[in-house]
Formats: C-alpha cells, structure tokens, sequence
C-alpha cells in the first residue's frame, strides 16, 4: 500500500512539473508598462529613462489614434499623427539565470523600434510588422533589484505607408522562459506530407538548443492530441546534443481517420514536444496545427483534393476605432460577418497581421494569402501610389531598410505562421512594378499611339515585342526580376509546401521581364481581361486573381475560366488611409463592412454568390443619384449611356423613407430565379436573373411610404424580406453582442446604438449627438459611427450619429463584478445594458 502511495504522488509530481514547464514557459508581458511621447527623434543615451511621471498603460497599444484627425496631417494614414514614444516596463528577474535562458518577444512594433535592458542594447527592428526576439539572461539582474526594459520607437515619418499603420508596441508582447536545453522560440515545423482517408503521416521537425557548458542525452517525445485533448500518436527518441550547439530532428507519426481542416471543417490538432532529461521534463513546446493538403494547376485550386474557390477579401491591419492595436474579439466580430456572407480567405495586404490573427483564421476556417512585403528596392509614392514623385522626411518607408533587412524579416515571418493551417499562398510582394517605371514602357500600353487605356485595354504587342523592349532597356541597379528570384529562394529556405505568389500590377510586363517566372502562382490585380492572353503566351504560368474590384464580372471570370480559382475583393472591410486630399474622408471605403464593422450593400451582394443557400435582401438609392434611369417604353431600370451595372455598393442605403412621389431605385440581391416586388401589400411585377446582369434585380418606384416587400422561392419553400418606413425616433436602442466578459482585460463587448420609432423601426435617416456612460470594471475603447468621413475623436464616449446608430466598445478590467451601460442624448434615452465579468 505504500509503495503506491509512492508511485502516485511520484506521478503526481510528474504531471504537475510537466505543466508548469508548459505555464512557465511563455508569460503574458503585456500589462504594467510605462508610455510617453517626446519631441527628440534622437535615440536617448543615458538608458534606463526616469519614468515616474509617464503614463501607465497595457498593451498592445497604438498612440496614433488616441489622437484628433488633422486635415493638416496626411491623408494617406488617416490624417492621424505619428511621432516618438519611448515605453518602460519595470519587472524582477523571474528564475535562476544560471540555470534559464530567458527571452522577450515582440509580435510587433511600429516601427524603427530599438530595445534595452537596463541600459544594455539588445538590437533593432525597423519595420513594423515583423516579430522579433532578444536574449535577456545575461543582461538581467541577480540581485533581486528591478530590470528595466525600454524600447524606443521613431514613428516620426508618420506617411511612410499608403495606409494606417498605427505607432507603438500595438501587438503582444512575452516574456519566455526556458532550460539551457531547451526548443527554441518558432522551434518546430509541422508538415503532413502524406494523407488518406485512414491515415495522414505527421512530419515533426524538432530544433533544440543546448546553450550549456556540457553536451546533454535527452529523450525528445514528440505526442499528437486531437482537437477534444486525446493522445492520438506519441514517438519518443533519445538523442544527444553538443554543448552550445543546436540539433535538427524529425519524426514521422501517424493520426488513423485523421480529421482534416478545411474551410468548412476546421480541425485543429496540436503538437506537445517535450525534452526530457534523466527523466525530467525540462522543456514543453506546444504547436497547434491541422492536417490538410494543397494543390494548385490549371484546372484551380484543390483543398483536400477537393475543387475549392477562394472566395477573399483584402484586409489592412486595422480595426477601425482600436486603430492598429486590435483585440481578439474586435476581429473575432468582423471576421464571423464575413465568413456568415461567404467569405473564406483573407489576403493580409500589404504586410503579415499578427499571431492572434492567424490563430483566429485557423480556428475559423479561413485561407490566409500571407503577404511581405509593399516595397521593395525602390519606394512607392505613399500620397499618391505609383513610384515615388518626391522625397520627404516625412514619407520615407521599408525601402531604406529593404537591403540589410529583407531576408530577416521574411524569414522571421515565416517562421512564426508557418505552422498555421489557414496560410496557404506567401506573398512575396503587392503591385511592385509600380517602383520600376521601365515596366509601363514594355507593356505598350503608354504609348503615346494607345488609345485602348490601361485597365483591361487591349493589348498591341505581341509576347515577343514585350520581351525585346524589357532586353533594349538600359542597365539598373536594381532588377525585380532578379530580386523576386531571391525572395522566392529566402521563401524555400524556409517553407517548400506552400507556393510563392505575388500581386502584379502590370502582368503582362512581368511576364516578358522574368519577373513572373520567379512565382509559383502568378496574381493578377484586375486585369481579368489579359488572363486568356497570358495563359496563350506563357502556358506553363498558372494564374488567378489576387486583389479585385468586386464586380460580378470578377467572380464570372472565376466560374468561366477553371484555372482562375480566387478573388480578393479591395477590401473587405472599410480601413484608415489611401486618403489623400479626401477630407473630410479618412478612410477608404470598402465593399462589405464599414469602419465600425456594420454590413453594408456588398455584404448582401457576395452572400447572394458566395453562399449556397437562398438568399433576398433589400437596398434602396434615388434614380438621380445612381448610374440608371428609366426606360419609359418598358418601365425598366436600365443603365444610363455609357454606364455599366457593376456593383455600387457605397452610396446605398437600406431604408424606406423618402419624400412623396421620389423616384427609387429599388435593388434586391438574390440567388432565387424570380423576385416579385410589394408595395403596401400591391405588386409590382417579377424580375428574373436572366433580366439581370449583374445578379441585382431593380425596380423604379414612386416614393410611397408603407411596407416593401421582396419575396421568391418555389411554391412552399418561398422566402421574403421587408423593409417598412420609419416614423419619427423616441428613443435610442442599445444591443450588446455578449453579456458576460471574461475578467483578463483583454475581453471586449460591442454595443450599437440605434434610434427607433414607436413600433422599434430601426430609423435611418435622423442623427443625434449621443453619450454613452459605462459604470462598472469596464475601459472605453472608443466609440465610431461607421462612416469614412466620421473625423469625430475614437477615444471618447461621445459622438455623433450615421444611420441613427453608433459604435461603442468596451473592454474588460483584470476585476470581476458588473457594468451597466447607457446612452442620452438630448431628447432620447436608452434601455441599460449589463454585462457580468468573471
């Protein structure tokens, strides 16, 4: 009886070591940070800095929006400022150095960013979208007294982006822990090489590190849990490794009746690798991942071998009032929006998002095309695209970094997500031909004699004419073709199961350049109209669409053409920048979510396409303000001279009410074949789909206030929508997408205010200055209305009304208890809201 009383409390003591390794090993380093701004872009020298008067913060953080708009300010990130800010962090040395190796590790600062410990310099990271890491142990402190980390961020070439970038430490910080011997930081791999319905064979490569005096014999077990935590392989091997060197190892396991991810199904599986030395465990590494298999050829994409379209969008970094600095769940809300209209892939534009994104991606099913890169060898003109026009302080980007730097951001970019699932294309570089001019010469389509124009013109030369006008082009110093070659080979290095993409603004060109030829797969941005030329003259190319307008057109080009798999719609969701001399509009718009993540026309129109299920939804314009007009013989809406019914989604709106006798168009997207129209209960006839070219079905109607109705469907299985004029608001009503928050300060809640009418019609067309207050263990992130031309300030809790509705988002404190939200304005009140943290 004693000697199992032994054993048990022996494995006890096992299981318990085992998961404190794990807990210990990466320590959340976010909180208790110490923030100000300085004029002084020189670095400071007498490091660590005096503190006590600084501001206390958490991060990630963005300083960039807690700022006021400033037409003065440049449009091209947001009329937001940027500037110097210097950020401290106070801790105690947490275990015995003697015995620990003890890292921090940044998932993203923006940008020029310089790191110390207690006055040791431990490096730089210039751009700002790359993670990177430092070894802390042998400047940390032994005698029990405070480490100071301090990190300065020289953000003060504010427009150095064609977008938002935000400032500051604005991803997740950790502080890591681990044994001499030990996993390093992005230390596994995890391929499936091999998959069948009754098995898939589970490729693990191990680096472990031995930053020891002595050469060490350990056991590396390497163990496969599925997506409910049960063991489903394990392989154990003993291995030895020399003193400070490290070791490469693989191992091949099996999963029986494995469960595939895809972006319907997205079943993760997760590695636990653990070092064991004389029988105890001294390192934990976890690497969750999911079994799946890509292919690609000219007959389109093939997930699982199965035929699968990429439906994406184009995102930027953004999120809206949080600025760069993005909580978990604030994307968690845009992403369940767009995967509920049928989105399933996200292309990061034009820099890698950050961990947290990706997990997200993984846990919900969505492709991810990670892109690197925006500049290159030579600068883009950040007010106006293109190449660089003029050089100021103020604008100066990656580029002046490119050349030292390139290889180590992309390689450390790689290593971080290359375990993730849901990455299935890297990116080496988005419209880059803009920075070589030459290129414009050796398309034609600048000649002074071309009349066609750029976008889907007609192409006058011949492949060989291209290729003879790039060979007669004066020596450069810099040759894209030459230098995508070497980021493809820094991208194999690294990673040889996913392809090498990139994003091409003139394709033509960069096929007779030999700039396509260094891709994998060769994307298009537009130019649908030159795939059936490209293919024709480099038939060995594959060729598919990366960034699109989001026009029917577009998604016909997919299902016309089985080599064309994917769509990326610019964008997805609307995003800060790409704004200059725009004000009061600092943002630019997008096609499905708006800035303060509402849906918008788009939304409905990809549904009607991307989704399998029928689908009837309303929006409604005046004629006068829209691209058609009345066809007085037919009573139809037609186009106007000139004017083709692409897709409009930015100027429509999804209300009834109108003056008397106005004339509306009226637009229903559907997937049914027929749509019949209602006006308080009279019909207004039927259209059908092959009435519509561009899937909208349209009627022309006299303003009448009342009930409209759509409906369509088969006889018993119909479906319909409605949409009812609003009366005057009497008050405002508050809607809460979670009431409980989990009390880690990280949680969020989004709260919409909306005015309503008497019968709790949501009322459109009248706005108000509302307040909201929030009582309880809650922080204010800011509040947004959704509009790009909102130059209202974010973090606040008061603003102006679009739509009769308004943002607010809270986030949670590290306390349990209750908050109680409210909004007033000064004729209406709200209903209270609470939300419980625990």
């Amino acid at each position: 009886m004693k000697l199992k009383l032994v054993l048990l409390i022996l494995l006890f003591i096992n299981i318990t070591s085992t998961s404190v390794v794990a807990q210990e090993r990466e320590h959340d380093f976010n909180f208790d940070w110490k923030f100000t701004l300085v004029e002084e872009t020189k670095k400071p020298t007498q490091i660590p800095l005096e503190d006590s008067k600084w501001r206390a913060i958490r991060l990630p953080h963005d300083w960039s929006v807690e700022a006021s708009f400033n037409k003065d300010l440049e449009g091209c990130t947001g009329y937001l400022p940027g500037g110097v800010g210097i950020y401290q962090k106070h801790f105690k040395t947490p275990l015995n150095t003697s015995e620990k190796n003890i890292f921090i590790l940044f998932d993203g600062v923006y940008n020029n960013a310089t790191f110390w410990l207690n006055g040791k310099l431990l490096g730089e990271n210039p751009y700002g979208y790359s993670p990177t890491y430092f070894e802390l142990t042998k400047h940390l402190k032994t005698d029990g007294s405070e480490n100071i980390i301090t990190v300065h961020v020289d953000h003060s070439r504010y427009a150095d982006s064609r977008w938002y970038t935000g400032s500051g430490i604005y991803r997740n910080v950790k502080l890591i822990t681990v044994d001499k011997l030990h996993i390093p930081i992005w230390g596994t791999f995890v391929t499936t090489p091999e998959i069948t319905n009754k098995k898939a064979v589970v490729s693990i490569e191990t680096n472990v590190k031995n930053s020891d005096r002595k050469s060490k014999k350990f056991v590396l077990t390497n163990e496969i849990l599925d997506g409910k935590g049960s063991s489903v392989s394990i392989q154990k091997k003993e291995l030895k490794v020399s003193a400070g060197k490290n070791l490469v190892n693989t191992q091949l396991l099996t999963v029986s009746n494995p469960k595939l991810w895809d972006t319907e199904n997205p079943n993760m599986y997760k590695v636990v690798s653990t070092i064991s030395l004389k029988g105890k465990v001294v390192d934990t590494y976890t690497t969750p991942f999911g079994i799946r298999s890509l292919e690609t050829n000219d007959q389109g994409f093939f997930l699982n071998g199965k035929s699968t379209y990429v439906k994406g969008v184009c995102l930027h970094h953004d999120g809206g009032l949080v600025g760069a600095a993005v909580p978990e769940g604030v994307w968690r809300r845009r992403l369940e929006s767009l995967k509920e209209a049928g989105c399933n892939a996200i292309r990061t534009s034009h820099n890698p998002f950050s961990e947290e994104f990706l997990d997200l991606c993984d846990e919900m099913g969505f492709l991810v095309q990670n892109e690197i890169f925006d500049e290159m060898d030579n600068p883009k003109d950040k007010q106006f695209n293109l190449n660089e026009r003029s050089v100021k302080y103020i604008t100066r980007g990656y580029t002046e970094h490119f050349q030292k730097w390139g290889e180590s951001d992309l390689k450390r970019t790689m290593l971080r997500d290359r375990n993730h699932p849901s990455v299935f294309q890297w990116s080496i570089g988005n419209e880059i031909e803009w920075t070589y001019p030459d290129y414009k010469h050796v398309s034609g389509f600048w000649d002074p004699e071309n009349k066609g124009g750029y976008w889907n013109g007609n192409i006058r030369l011949t492949a060989e004419e291209m290729q003879a006008r790039y060979k007669a082009l004066p020596d450069r110093k810099y040759k894209l073709a030459e230098t995508a070659e070497k980021l493809a080979s820094w991208v194999k290095d690294v990673d040889t199961t996913r392809p090498v993409t990139a994003n091409l603004i003139i394709p033509v060109a960069s096929c007779a350049s030999g700039y396509a030829a260094a891709l994998d797969i060769v994307g298009f941005s537009y130019q649908i109209a030159h795939y059936d030329w490209c293919k024709k003259n480099y038939p060995d190319m594959i060729f598919t669409g990366s960034e699109n307008s989001g026009y029917l057109s577009e998604w016909n080009s997919i299902l016309e053409n089985p080599m064309v798999f994917s769509m990326y719609m610019w964008t997805g969701i609307d995003y800060m920048g790409e704004s200059n001399e725009k004000w009061p509009r600092k943002a630019f718009p997008g096609d499905m979510l708006d800035m303060a993540g509402f849906k918008k026309a788009g939304w409905n129109n990809f549904k009607s396409i991307w989704v399998n299920k029928p689908n009837i939804s309303f929006n409604t314009r005046l004629l006068s303000d829209s691209k058609f007009k009345l066809d007085e013989l037919s009573g139809k809406v037609v186009p106007k001279k000139g004017k083709t019914p692409n897709w409009d989604n930015h100027i429509l709106n999804d209300h009834w009410n109108y003056k008397k006798g106005e004339m509306v168009v009226v637009e229903v997207s559907s997937n049914l074949p027929v749509v019949e129209l209602f006006l308080n209960g009279k019909s207004l006839g039927e259209r059908g789909l092959s009435q519509c070219p561009d899937r909208i079905f349209r009627w022309a109607v006299p303003y009448e206030a009342g009930t409209l109705v759509a409906k369509g469907g088969f006889i018993g299985s119909e479906i319909k929508t409605e949409l009812k004029t609003a009366s005057e608001p009497i008050k405002i009503k508050l809607t809460v997408d979670k009431t409980t928050l989990n009390a880690d300060g990280y949680d969020v809640a989004h709260i919409i205010a909306q005015l309503v009418d008497k019968d709790g019609n949501d009322v459109k067309t009248t706005n108000v200055d509302l307040t909201f207050e929030v009582n309880g263990e809650a922080k204010v992130l800011g509040v947004d209305n959704g509009a790009d031309t909102n130059i209202q300030d974010y973090q606040t809790n008061s603003l102006k009304t679009t739509k009769g509705r308004s943002l607010l988002i809270i986030q949670s404190l590290r306390k349990k208890g209750s908050i109680k939200i409210e909004a007033k304005s000064a004729e209406f009140n709200s209903n209270t809201i609470q939300i419980n943290t625990k």
